[in-house]
């Protein structure tokens, strides 16, 4: 949900036209802007896509409570690191699970995740989790998924 929320937070700065192709009685087209964050085609693409940049997370066990959470190592397209990095190549097994937890969410609550984002939800985990599944441990300091 992090990425998803990500890319939401950069696209709701920009515009898209939507509307009929169809051209009126007097040589009009219907067509308006709206947010780019709320584009049927922007979301079909970002929910059909999200998982696969589940390895840029890895695999971090704390310490002291032992607990295991994924946590992104990698640079975002767009951070000044990002060029440099890219020229790098790493490969592991271990998001493989994130990956395949990720595409059965997806494709569990597209609808549900599709609706928090018309909304212009933030926090869509946490929403995610109390509103919409029963997905979630919750704990003093935030929501997992």
């Amino acid at each position: 949900m992090d990425e998803i929320e990500h890319d939401i937070t950069k696209a709701r700065q920009k515009k898209t036209k939507v509307g009929s192709f169809r051209i009126n009685p007097d040589g009009t087209q219907e067509r308006r802007k709206i947010p780019l964050a709320q584009s049927e085609a922007f979301l079909t693409d970002l929910l059909e896509k999200v998982c696969e940049r589940m390895n840029d997370y890895k695999l971090e066990e704390d310490p002291v409570t032992k607990e295991r959470t994924f946590k992104r190592f990698a640079p975002r397209k767009g951070d000044k690191i990002y060029q440099e990095f890219k020229k790098l190549y790493f490969y592991s097994d271990a998001y493989r699970p994130l990956k395949f937890a990720c595409e059965t969410i997806i494709e569990e609550y597209e609808d549900e995740i599709s609706s928090l984002i018309a909304q212009e939800t933030h926090y869509l985990a946490d929403k995610l989790c109390s509103e919409k599944s029963d997905l979630c441990e919750t704990s003093a300091n935030h929501t997992e998924l």
